[in-house]
């Protein structure tokens, strides 16, 4: 039987996610192994008492459990990791999935490097700041005028990205947005989208590193 050519490739993406998890974490691989074994010993116990069927159920609940604990330890790692780069913002927001579009530059900076990215998704326009509130607060004001020049009768939304009071952790960012609600249907969103694509200025792009195709791991598949 052939074998998959992605699967060296898969296994050592998982090998240097473990690593990475283990540097953020040094108690967070024990803390997977030690959740898959639980659950294991808990169907052995069921297995002794109820049958041999139960320490198959007890297999694959013990690696859906290892996955998901694995899965969530690598996106506090990240999260970690990415907190205070500049564009740490864009790297949260091009890992939704779902129908958004999320523009690849910043639609406005300030000499500070504060930042408002653009996104387009069900609830309408989306406006992110990354920075300060009291430095960010103009900026985002001035772009959603200016959006909704363009976005007639499209909900316009702006969210500040932070730490200060009134702004929303850069963890919770997704989950976020993804409870505005949904004001536009999919063909609406792609048109939406069209229009404010054109009215996207050359903006400069912040001094430093901007983090680049850092996506958030996806919640595991359960065992077959």
């Amino acid at each position: 039987m052939a074998k998959d050519p992605a699967t060296p490739g898969r296994l050592k993406q998982i090998r240097m996610v473990a690593q990475f998890v283990k540097q953020a974490n040094p108690k967070g691989m024990p803390i997977v192994y030690g959740s898959a074994l639980g659950t294991l010993a808990v169907f052995v116990v069921l297995g002794v008492l109820f049958g041999w069927t139960w320490y198959v159920f007890g297999v694959l609940a013990a690696i859906l459990v290892g996955l998901i604990v694995f899965s969530r330890l690598a996106q506090r790692a990240q999260f970690s990791m990415l907190h205070g780069q500049p564009g740490a913002t864009y790297a949260i927001l091009q890992g939704m999935r779902g129908n958004w579009y999320v523009e690849e530059k910043p639609v406005a900076v300030n000499r500070e490097q504060d930042l408002v990215f653009r996104v387009v998704g069900h609830p309408g326009v989306i406006l992110v700041s990354e920075g300060p509130s009291n430095r960010v607060q103009r900026m985002l004001v001035a772009e959603k005028k200016r959006v909704q020049r363009v976005a007639i009768d499209v909900p316009v939304y702006d969210i500040q990205c932070g730490d200060g009071e009134g702004q929303v952790p850069l963890a919770k960012l997704q989950r976020h947005l993804m409870k505005l609600p949904r004001n536009l249907r999919k063909p609406v969103v792609s048109e939406v989208n069209n229009r404010m694509r054109a009215l996207t200025p050359a903006m400069p792009m912040p001094k430093g590193p901007m983090p680049k195709n850092v996506r958030m791991p996806r919640g595991p598949k359960g065992p077959r």
